[in-house]
């Protein structure tokens, strides 16, 4: 089941995040959170853009969220976009229903650009991104230090609609939740 995330999942999505951190690529962060920073990034990402879980049985196994790019105002009409799936659960398809809910969500909001930020080689990452068809739009080279090596990251990008002249302003997630079109989708 996919649904919207609470706070009260910061553990679960703490537990899935933890190897990333600790020993993996997907991140730069370096340091663990803590459920209780989890709680407020969940809290205060919600109010303007969609952070969802994949659930099964009671328990969490995946979860996806959308971010602002960049501070400036111009860049309102470009979120970026992230995932994370258990270790148990993936290749089972969990990532490419749960982005694509995000994604068909994003849309909904009117937001015309989605970036995902991938460290390479990434392969499986990049496989993902470029199913759900995303292009690949650049590569930062040597960007991050982490676990004793610098990386490379890639940047993929996918248009979700054509972009409106002038723009309509995106519509906030927690004014699009509730409605049937966002319900669909879940």
């Amino acid at each position: 089941m996919i649904r919207i995330a609470v706070p009260a999942d910061a553990a679960a999505i703490h537990a899935i995040y933890t190897p990333h951190v600790l020993q993996g690529m997907a991140t730069f962060e370096t340091e663990l959170p803590g459920e209780a920073a989890m709680r407020e990034r969940i809290a205060g990402r919600l109010p303007h853009y969609p952070w969802i879980v994949w659930e099964e049985h009671g328990r969490l196994l995946a979860y996806a969220y959308a971010s602002r790019f960049r501070e400036r105002a111009a860049y309102d009409w470009i979120a970026e976009t992230s995932i994370y799936v258990h270790e148990d659960a993936q290749r089972r398809g969990i990532a490419r229903r749960l982005y694509g809910v995000l994604l068909d969500g994003m849309r909904l909001q009117g937001i015309n650009q989605a970036v995902g930020v991938i460290t390479m080689p990434g392969e499986a990452s990049v496989a993902m991104h470029e199913t759900m068809g995303f292009a690949p739009a650049g590569i930062w080279r040597k960007a991050g230090y982490k676990l004793g090596q610098w990386w490379d990251v890639g940047v993929w990008q996918k248009e979700l609609q054509a972009p409106a002249v002038p723009p309509t302003a995106v519509i906030p997630f927690a004014q699009l939740r509730d409605r049937a079109e966002w319900q669909a989708l879940l």
